[in-house]
């Protein structure tokens, strides 16, 4: 199996933590190749760098960096992939640029009219809930709609081994009237089974029901997906902060903070973005994890594994056949 491609100046964290992640990756018998400043990197072991001498910023407009420098760890590993030289690319950088070299490097699947971001969210007790579009496509079309449907379901059943996904459509009620005109329009071809016989579609749902078990695939636009997507990962954070702080108003809630932690640990853990690893790209001709820009080394770990898992699994040619 070929390596995974880890841009190592990617994230708020780098170089120090994706290096060491990089490392922990490979010694977990995950194949990796570093992309990145060899005199800017730390102790990189006995892993490979493939030399990128430029760094897109986060701040930097993504097509334009893309374009302009050439040179960049985000441009080399997504060339890497469409060398065959990597098995996938991951990158805890500038999302956008991340997107934009994947597409612009590594093309598009035949048939794809846009990329999507499939977002793992949290589901204690269950399989994560995948949500697509998370951010790639601000505006969109329902025939977009129709192949997100497609491919999160493909993604679903690979990553997860969920037989039958339940696609579930985003909006302001179950019932097929609501929803705006993009909404009822996109309803009215997936109720029509113009997804095809594998996508399982059980109508609306709605904001609070992504969280559940009551649906494995939610599919909607990138600008609703995106506040979805950042709202919930708020809600979680103030949720934790404040239990928390709640354990240290006095002694007698410190006494039940310590006694309830370790039955909270679990719960934390799968809350926690390090242990996804990061978003998928699903559209483009090749693998690429996006992962999240405050990534640490654990995170890393769990990203090159999942774009592992993708290569090794077919993911790419599962979804041009779903999408064909």
């Amino acid at each position: 199996m070929l390596p995974v491609a880890v841009d190592a100046m990617g994230g708020d964290r780098a170089p120090d933590q994706i290096v060491l992640g990089a490392r922990q990756a490979a010694e977990a018998g995950l194949p990796v190749v570093l992309v990145g400043d060899p005199d800017l990197l730390a102790d990189t072991g006995d892993l490979e760098v493939l030399p990128a001498r430029e760094v897109i910023g986060m701040d930097e407009d993504a097509g334009r960096s893309v374009r302009t420098k050439k040179d960049s760890s985000l441009v080399r590993a997504a060339e890497a992939v469409r060398d065959g030289r990597a098995s996938g690319m991951v990158s805890a950088g500038n999302t956008g640029a991340t997107m934009a070299s994947a597409l612009l490097r590594m093309g598009r699947l035949r048939g794809v009219a846009r990329p999507a971001i499939a977002t793992p969210i949290p589901v204690p007790g269950t399989t994560p809930t995948v949500l697509l579009d998370a951010g790639a496509n601000a505006e969109c079309s329902a025939a977009w709609l129709l192949q997100f449907a497609q491919m999160g379901s493909v993604f679903a059943r690979q990553r997860y081994g969920i037989a039958q996904p339940r696609v579930g459509l985003l909006s302001i009620g179950e019932e097929e009237t609501k929803g705006n005109s993009l909404v009822k329009e996109t309803h009215a071809l997936l109720a029509d089974g113009q997804a095809g016989g594998d996508v399982d579609f059980i109508g609306n749902v709605e904001g609070r029901d992504i969280m559940t078990d009551a649906v494995d695939v939610v599919v909607t636009d990138g600008f609703t997906g995106n506040v979805v997507l950042k709202t919930l990962e708020g809600c979680m954070r103030f949720a934790m902060r404040s239990v928390l702080a709640s354990f240290e108003t006095n002694d007698e809630a410190r006494a039940a903070g310590a006694a309830l932690l370790p039955s909270l640990l679990p719960f934390a853990e799968a809350m926690d973005p390090d242990t996804t690893g990061g978003a998928v790209l699903l559209g483009v001709s090749g693998i690429c994890v996006i992962s999240h820009g405050s990534s640490s080394a654990r995170a890393l770990v769990n990203a090159v594994r999942v774009a592992h898992t993708a290569a090794t699994d077919g993911l790419v040619g599962l979804l041009a056949a779903a999408v064909s």
